[in-house]
């Protein structure tokens, strides 16, 4: 790759980076191609050099900010550095969480948005989504849980179902102490279904 197609792919990832973070942040239809493009310090013309249309960006958005959690776990050198189960499911219902939703897990952020969000931005998250089961199914086998493949396939999906349902509730309420309720409930009814028994978390 030529030393002009290297800056124009780093000037599309920091474009997509940042449209990944402000759509979590501000919903799918509440950042313009301008504010993005003024965010990246490019016109919004150079738009067009990158992407045909606004869901182009959009649907890389989505897959980028899906793929951050993948790219973690495909970057732990060993079973050890990969998180277990119980701290996946501590991390993802904290305070930390709840407040950064720019930074966070984009189906708690955008979920219903993008059920009302076009083709390709709904092919996008599906398939990351996909990919989000399949590496919480490798935590509950990391983690001694049994069953076949779709039993544990099943527990995956209730266990990423009643997270994003979690944190989305604890963003919503106006009451700090209910919010952290809501969280530390959640997180020890999850576990609970999602680690062998007695293993706790």
């Amino acid at each position: 790759m030529g030393r002009s197609q290297a800056a124009k792919a780093e000037t599309h990832d920091r474009i997509v980076q940042i449209a990944s973070e402000r759509l979590r942040a501000e919903g799918l239809a509440g950042v313009s191609v301008a504010e993005l493009m003024k965010e990246a310090g490019l016109t919004v013309g150079g738009f067009y050099k990158h992407f045909a249309t606004r869901e182009d960006l959009v649907a890389e958005a989505v897959a980028a900010g899906q793929g951050n959690w993948q790219a973690r776990m495909a970057q732990a050198a060993s079973e050890a550095e990969k998180p277990q189960i119980g701290e996946l499911i501590d991390r993802y219902l904290s305070p930390k969480h709840r407040d950064a939703p720019e930074a966070g897990c984009l189906a708690a952020a955008l979920v219903g948005e993008i059920a009302r969000s076009g083709k390709q931005t709904r092919a996008s998250f599906t398939e990351g989504l996909a990919k989000s089961f399949d590496l919480l199914v490798d935590r509950l086998r990391a983690a001694g849980t049994t069953g076949d493949d779709a039993a544990l396939r099943a527990k995956a999906i209730t266990v990423y179902s009643a997270l994003i349902g979690a944190i989305g509730m604890a963003r919503a309420v106006d009451d700090p102490a209910l919010s952290l309720e809501i969280m530390e409930s959640a997180a020890a009814q999850i576990k609970a279904l999602a680690t062998p028994e007695g293993q706790g978390s």
